[in-house]
């Protein structure tokens, strides 16, 4: 039954008090409820009818209203029964995730209201409920756990004549019609419009199906959504069932048909997700090591562990190349290291690459608020067929990621994900051969993904050819021009720290971290705004540099690892 519905029966006691156009959203079941957290019980598509009683603060109906946006429930319904009315902040919230909210007569019982509602919701379904439940048994009997997600996907063929993709953020196909033969291949641009669309129209709350049109064509966008978190921590890596059909006319037995493919695949993603487990442990492994300095040697036989756990098959050991990743929301809520990695697993493939298993060969870790991605490449040429090491180097990156086609990739669709919120920063190192060259790799792709994060948009990259000459041969800059580098710089903000006890070394140090963020390093400072803006225009005046510009950031932070 559609929420409406609700509405034209008077003896329920509704009052509609916010979410007009999303009426058409179908009910399937009802849920009584005043848990402060009730995601574990809910499942999508529910009524929820709620006393309030969760509610001790305004605070709560922000985080209340959020929860059930997340779950996918149709609409809230809140009892008078306690208050004289509902509160204003519950309004707003329910505004703000686009949750149609009503209020409920104090002489009406939800008891009333859940007969009612199962007894239009089982009516409904009673008719084509035996085919339902049939094609239910055979996705369940056949279906991810017996071939992947495109068993699943040649069922909606063979039963309801559906061309389906399954896309990943950026676009790029995980399973599809047209990988099993069925037709022509989904275009690369319209791919990237759907995921684009999709991630736009999630930011907004909306619930799926999105009718999207591209390239003359209607396509229905179903999310592949992991449920109970903060839409922000999965809306960069959750995948998308994508439907070569106009589903606003669709009888309610097939969108809960559909529905229940997005949740087998779901399941399938899950699994996959498990299953990196052990590369996750090794990315960990190897980046604590590189990290703490630990002996190239050491490094060189964790990598051998490594190697056949990403390459299985090859038998060699690879070359690799390092990615550094960063995601940033406004308010600083959410951390930004788990829901990097999980972004990186699903974009840092070849994006012509096709499936999830490309994604099962690159292992990522994260550490606070940073991923560090670990990719392995195919072996380069025999050095005997290469002039010297600096050619077999030279391949290798040929071999490798670049940032210009990566970001090429990702920009259009993740940047309708981060919405107005949300920046994603990306830095690729070159292709090392060797242990010894692992930490170097690491502070290159870091060193550009500052470079990256210096430039407007909210996706950047940078790869280490874009890093000035002096950053790629810091280590071989003599002692004494070192320390006339940093003395130069850093000289007199020490002097004058020591006079004043102001604090300008560590307040670059932080404005230099946070990217020369205003808001994040006042926060981080606990600083006013302003009382930072002096400071910085102290170590400016000091030093007759301007911390806007990239080369000046760049010099005091080279100042800064050197002294």
């Amino acid at each position: 039954m559609r929420l409406r519905a609700l509405l034209e029966t008077d003896a329920l006691g509704l009052r509609l008090l916010g979410g007009e156009d999303e009426l058409d959203r179908t009910v399937r079941g009802v849920m009584t409820t005043d848990l402060r957290d009730p995601s574990r019980y809910l499942s999508g598509g529910e009524l929820v009818l709620t006393g309030l009683a969760w509610r001790r603060d305004p605070e709560d109906s922000e985080r209340f209203v959020r929860i059930l946006a997340a779950a996918g429930v149709a609409g809230l319904a809140a009892g008078e029964a306690e208050m004289a009315s509902t509160p204003d902040d519950l309004v707003l919230a329910c505004a703000r995730h686009r949750m149609p909210l009503f209020s409920v007569d104090e002489d009406v019982s939800f008891a009333s209201i859940t007969e009612h509602v199962v007894r239009q919701v089982s009516g409904e379904r009673a008719g084509d409920l035996a085919a339902v439940v049939d094609r239910h048994r055979r996705l369940m009997t056949a279906g991810p756990a017996g071939g992947g997600p495109e068993v699943v996907l040649d069922l909606l063929g063979s039963d309801l004549d559906l061309r389906a993709w399954v896309l990943s953020p950026s676009g790029r196909p995980i399973a599809g019609s047209s990988l099993a033969g069925a037709g022509p291949a989904l275009p690369a641009a319209v791919s990237a419009t759907l995921a684009g669309e999709h991630l736009a129209a999630s930011r907004t709350g909306r619930r799926g199906p999105h009718r999207v049109t591209a390239a003359g064509v209607t396509y229905s966008l179903f999310p592949i959504r992991s449920s109970g978190r903060d839409l922000r921590e999965t809306v960069l890596s959750d995948w998308l069932l994508a439907v070569e059909a106009d589903a606003g006319d669709w009888p309610e037995e097939r969108l809960d048909l559909l529905h229940g493919v997005t949740q087998l695949i779901a399941v399938e993603r899950d699994r996959r997700e498990a299953a990196r487990t052990v590369r996750r442990r090794l990315a960990q492994e190897v980046l604590e090591l590189v990290q703490t300095g630990a002996a190239p040697a050491e490094i060189a036989a964790r990598l051998r562990v490594a190697a056949p756990v990403l390459l299985p098959g090859l038998g060699t050991a690879p070359h690799w190349q390092i990615v550094v990743a960063r995601v940033e929301w406004e308010g600083g809520d959410i951390p930004g290291g788990p829901v990097a990695q999980a972004l990186l697993e699903e974009v840092l493939v070849d994006p012509d690459a096709i499936g999830p298993d490309p994604s099962d060969r690159i292992a990522v870790a994260h550490t606070g608020d940073e991923a560090v991605a670990l990719v392995p490449l195919p072996s380069v040429p025999p050095v005997s067929s290469v002039s010297s090491d600096a050619d077999a180097e030279g391949a290798a990156a040929v071999a490798g990621l670049h940032a210009d086609v990566l970001l090429a990739a990702i920009r259009e669709p993740l940047s309708r994900g981060l919405a107005d919120d949300g920046r994603l920063t990306l830095g690729v190192s070159a292709a090392v051969h060797s242990a010894e060259g692992l930490r170097g790799a690491l502070e290159e792709a870091r060193h550009a993904r500052r470079v990256a994060a210096a430039r407007p948009g909210r996706v950047c990259a940078a790869g280490h050819q874009e890093l000035a000459s002096h950053v790629l041969l810091l280590p071989f800059v003599p002692d004494d021009v070192r320390r006339a580098f940093t003395a130069r710089l850093l000289d007199p903000l020490r002097d004058y720290d020591r006079r004043h006890r102001a604090e300008l070394i560590p307040t670059l140090e932080a404005f230099l971290d946070c990217d020369g963020s205003w808001t994040r390093c006042a926060t981080r400072l606990h600083l006013h705004v302003n009382t930072l803006r002096y400071r910085v225009g102290r170590i400016e005046q000091l030093t007759g540099r301007d911390l806007s510009r990239l080369e000046d950031k760049l010099d005091f932070f080279l100042a800064l690892r050197m002294s």
